[in-house]
This record gives C-alpha cells, structure tokens and sequence, in this order.
C-alpha cells in the first residue's frame, strides 16, 4: 500500500438495524451501476422484519460474484432518508464525516480502478466474491475534509449538468413520440390548411389488412417494399475492443447497453443512414444508425429506399409490437421483418414530419454530445483522486 493511503476499514463500520417493527416499507435493490433501484423481488409471503434497513449517507453492496461481474455493487442511499434492502448485503457507514466524506467515499467506489482491484481480491472460482476482510484492506487515499468537500463539489457539478442534458434529451424523445402518435395514430397531422386532419373532417377509409380505418391515400406496404433489409454477419477479422487510429468503425450487436458496441474495425460494411433492429433477446430494440458501421449476428439492418421516409419508419418500427404480430417467437429474422406490414401515409406528409423530427434529433444529438465530454471531465477528476495531496488522518 502506498505510504499516504490508508484503508477503507479504518474510517467504515457495519450497521445492522432490522425491519423488527415493519414501519419502513421503501424496498430497494442494488444495481451492478452502483445504484438503488426499485426491488423486484418476489416478496409474497416474505417475513419483511428480517430485511436491513439503511439510512440516509449510509452504504449498502454485494461481495458475491464481483470476478464474474467485474465490478463491485455498491451504492450510498441519497433520494431517501431511509429504506430497507436485503439481509443479503452488508450495510455500512462512514465512522466520523469530519474525516471522510461520504459522497467522496462513493467517488472513490466509482472508479474503474477500484472495481479492477476488488476483482482481483475477488475468490470462489469462476462466480468469485470478495471477503469482507479483504474489502476492508483496501486502500483510499484520504485528503483534508475541506479539499474533499471541493472535489466532491466539482464531481456533483459535472453529474448534475449530465442528468440535466439527460432530463431534457429526454423531453425532447417525448416531444418526438408525442408528435408521431399525434399524427401517425391519431391521424391529426396538417391538412392543406394547416389543421388537424382528422378531427376536421378528413376522409378515412376502412383497410382490410390492418382492420382499421386510414386517411385517404395512405397505403398499405411491407417492409422489403419500403427498404432494403440485411442480417448481420460475424465478427470481423480486424477486430479492436477499443477504439484506434486504425480501428474507429464501430461493431455494432443486438445488446441495448452503449446502444449495442461491440468494438471496432477498420473498413465499414454500412455507409448510408439505416435502422438497427435487434433480433434476438430484446427484440425490436431500435436505433437510428447515422453514421458508417458493421453489423453482426443477431442484429437485422434496415435502409429506407427513399431517405426522407427514414425518420418515419425509425418510429413505426419503435412502436411495432413485435411479440403480438403472430411472425417472432424467439428470434426476429429477415424474412419475417420483411413480410411485416406498414402504414405508409402521402410523401408531403412524411417529408414534413421528418423535417420536423430531424431538428429534435439534431438537439438531442448536440445534448448527448455534450454529455459525453461532461462524462470525461468525470472520469478525468475520478482519475485524478489517486493523486490528491494527501495528510496524516488520526482515527
């Protein structure tokens, strides 16, 4: 252990309240991203005077399987003053916050380095966990309380702004999906003299294959009649599982977590925008593709014939249930992608809205590029904290 580092155990203590009385009701879980989530544990006939119940600033993690997960669980209870967890994990909390910040400690546990560490202390094979004592052991290096309350401060900054893109990147998904039910559902697009179609009269016809009424005009298609459809293939030769000079076209799989990176390669097999259609596990999981890639298995590809209708069947596809169209059990194929069928309304009509939706896009992909240079300016001070002027601490 480095001379100025001391270890966690000698600033943390075990806390162990139990829910005796059952007057806190608030049941949370924890995640693998080092959060409280909602439990969904099946609690039916679970004697809930058994659970631990954890207080605001308190800690809560999991030591089993932190080699097979490569991280550590471990996540500091801020939203509420006190919930319950599972008996299953050690609650804790930080001794005297004169000394150690909590919020710094959970920095700390942020790192990429400390999760690389605990799998490395992790043992049991191939689910390893780590022990307790081991997990005590480890080191922090832990500066005066004032510089901990500015690094804390300069992090909460940074997280803030990324959850505030994140907020409005998400109004503005909802503003495009409240557009494109309103149109493409509801049938109130603009009509000729800029009303809602619909609602003002517009003629609607019965259509036998979708055993509803549609405006007039609109057809009727499948999907190979609107777009070219390709299966991924396998994975490429020159493959990188990160990002290079020579190796910077991205390998894209069916997974939903980074929006289905897989690594990178030198030479694109899709150039134009197109769709992604994940075909296996999630499927239908859809994204919007603007730039050059290369697919793999279990993803299915989907180029527009005509490139102004993109934005439209991007959403159509969104918001096709494919677990109720009678074609994919397991797995989503080419040919049942496509023999689907798809509303196509009048060309005016789709040019309008994918002007429309284009400009949301464009917003959103300014706020997300904005949160991925905030997201190195927070890994650049998690960095950072190894190296922090540290001073003799006396617990």
């Amino acid at each position: 252990m480095k001379s100025n580092y001391r270890k966690i155990g000698d600033f943390i203590q075990l806390v162990d309240i139990r829910n005796k009385d059952l007057k806190v009701t608030k049941l949370l879980g924890l995640s693998i991203s080092k959060q409280f989530i909602p439990s969904v544990a099946n609690i039916i006939g679970t004697n809930m005077a058994n659970y631990k119940i954890i207080k605001k600033n308190q800690f809560a993690c999991s030591t089993m399987q932190v080699r097979r997960d490569k991280k550590m669980p471990i996540a500091l209870l801020q939203d509420f003053d006190e919930a319950i967890i599972s008996q299953a994990y050690p609650v804790f909390e930080v001794i005297d916050e004169t000394i150690l910040n909590p919020e710094y400690l959970m920095m700390w546990f942020s790192r990429s380095e400390f999760d690389r560490h605990a799998c490395f202390l992790a043992v049991g094979g191939v689910r390893g966990s780590l022990e307790w004592e081991d997990f005590l052991d480890m080191p922090i290096p832990v500066p005066s309380i004032e510089k901990q309350h500015a690094i804390v401060k300069e992090y909460n900054t940074i997280v803030s702004r990324i959850k505030l893109n994140e907020t409005l990147n998400q109004k503005l998904e909802d503003t495009a999906q409240a557009l494109y039910k309103h149109w493409f559902v509801d049938f109130e697009f603009p009509n000729a003299d800029g009303k809602p179609y619909k609602s003002s009269g517009g003629e609607m016809i019965y259509n036998e294959e979708l055993d509803m009424e549609i405006p007039l005009g609109w057809e009727v298609n499948e999907f190979s009649d609107v777009a070219e459809i390709v299966a991924g293939g396998d994975k490429p030769r020159n493959f990188s599982e990160f990002k290079t000079k020579e190796c910077h076209i991205p390998i894209l799989s069916n997974g939903v977590s980074e929006e289905g990176l897989y690594g990178f390669t030198n030479e694109a097999k899709i150039f134009k925008n197109s769709i992604t259609i994940s075909a296996r596990g999630t499927i239908g999981y859809t994204v919007l593709r603007n730039e050059p890639f290369v697919p793999i298995v279990r993803l299915l590809v989907l180029t527009p014939k005509n490139e102004n209708n993109i934005s439209y069947i991007f959403k159509y596809i969104e918001n096709f249930d494919f677990n109720s169209s009678g074609s994919v059990q397991k797995q989503l194929t080419k040919p049942d992608l496509s023999v689907l069928k798809i509303l196509m309304p009048l060309s005016f009509i789709l040019d309008y809205f994918d002007s429309k939706f284009n400009s949301l896009k464009k917003e959103i992909t300014k706020k997300k590029q904005e949160i991925d240079l905030l997201k190195r300016f927070e890994s650049i001070i998690l960095a950072k904290m190894s190296k922090v002027e540290t001073k003799t601490v006396v617990v």
